[in-house]
């Protein structure tokens, strides 16, 4: 009678074995995921995230304020009030400030590193100023003013506005390094180079294949770009030649790009509902490793490259209300109390 059984007991010891070698394979393997989640609530919609790694503080632009949150505490620590439209956030620990850049009343808030409170408000000749970009070389601050296809340049240090670069094209995200401001142009798919000291345009690349580019990050190392497009490519470009050397496929949606250095992984938050992981074999070559779930609406990203971690934001909405003639394409309302921060690690 045992003998009848042995075969099939072994068979079955064997496979028992196997899915849990699979089950404990899947467990180690490595991947992003959401492993915390920081119920921020209040009131706005949103833009760009900026993380503090000094302060372990994330900043969030909420469409007329700032909000700061404690990500030692998970807990929401301060408040920027009276920045109408605000898009980005940009830090200057050194000179214990920070900036903020108001499109809908074409302005700059200054405000003060540690407490948080508003230093002055500074106007500016471009209109509706979206990304805000600080180089710490020069000292000088940045807006990319989409109403006006120009950049607005300001002294850092005392808040004069010393310049102005015309851009040629709707500007999103610039990014900073070895004298040259590297910076997205949306309606004309290509990105500006120019001199952040004398303010002169070295150069127009075309990103072609790639469309209407948003989020843009950078390899200083390796001397590569990392443009998030709209139509699902991630630009990958060789900064000493302008050339597009990669265009791995990602998520839908792309409002920001990132990159972890420690890593060599690049990434791209999508509308749709993902974040599109991208790792670096070689300066001219890249895979997709993974594509993470997160939630509907979280466009906007930042890496932490201290802790490796990446933040994104998002919320929950109610039914589109009804088209007018005003509003043929109305928004879905935000739930109120929904808004939260998705905290990802591997």
């Amino acid at each position: 009678m045992w003998k009848l059984f042995l075969p099939r007991a072994a068979a079955l010891v064997s496979a028992m074995v196997i899915l849990s070698s699979l089950a404990a394979a899947q467990a180690k393997a490595p991947g992003y995921h959401v492993i915390h989640r920081i119920a921020a609530g209040g009131e706005g919609g949103w833009d760009y995230l900026t993380i503090d790694t000094t302060s372990n503080r994330l900043f969030l632009s909420r469409g007329t304020h700032v909000m700061v949150v404690d990500l030692g505490r998970d807990s929401v620590i301060g408040d920027i009030p009276n920045t109408p439209g605000v898009h980005g956030i940009a830090l200057a620990p050194e000179l214990n400030r920070g900036f903020t850049s108001n499109g809908r009343d074409s302005s700059v808030t200054i405000f003060d590193y540690k407490t948080l409170a508003t230093i002055t408000v500074v106007k500016i000749p471009g209109r509706n100023p979206d990304a805000i970009l600080y180089d710490p070389a020069t000292k000088r601050l940045f807006t990319f003013n989409g109403g006006t296809a120009n950049a607005t340049v300001i002294d850092a240090t005392n808040g004069n506005v010393v310049g102005t670069v015309d851009l040629g094209g709707k500007p999103e995200t610039g990014v900073v390094d070895r004298g040259r401001v590297y910076v997205n142009v949306e309606d004309k798919g290509e990105i500006v180079v120019f001199d952040p000291q004398t303010l002169a345009v070295y150069a127009h690349w075309t990103l072609a294949p790639c469309e209407e580019p948003t989020g843009l990050a950078i390899d200083r190392v390796h001397q590569r770009l990392f443009a998030g497009c709209g139509n699902k490519l991630m630009a990958v470009v060789d900064t000493k030649t302008g050339k597009v050397v990669a265009t791995p496929a990602v998520g839908a949606g792309v409002d920001a790009s990132g990159f972890d250095p420690a890593t060599q992984l690049a990434f791209t938050s999508n509308g749709e509902g993902s974040i599109t992981v991208v790792h670096e074999d070689t300066p001219d070559k890249y895979t997709v490793v993974e594509t993470v779930p997160t939630q509907r609406g979280a466009r906007t990203m930042t890496v932490d490259p201290r802790t490796h971690r990446l933040y994104t934001v998002s919320a929950e909405f109610g039914p589109a209300p009804a088209p007018t003639a005003d509003r043929p394409r109305p928004r879905p309302p935000m739930i109120p109390g929904t808004f939260v921060v998705l905290e990802l690690d591997r």
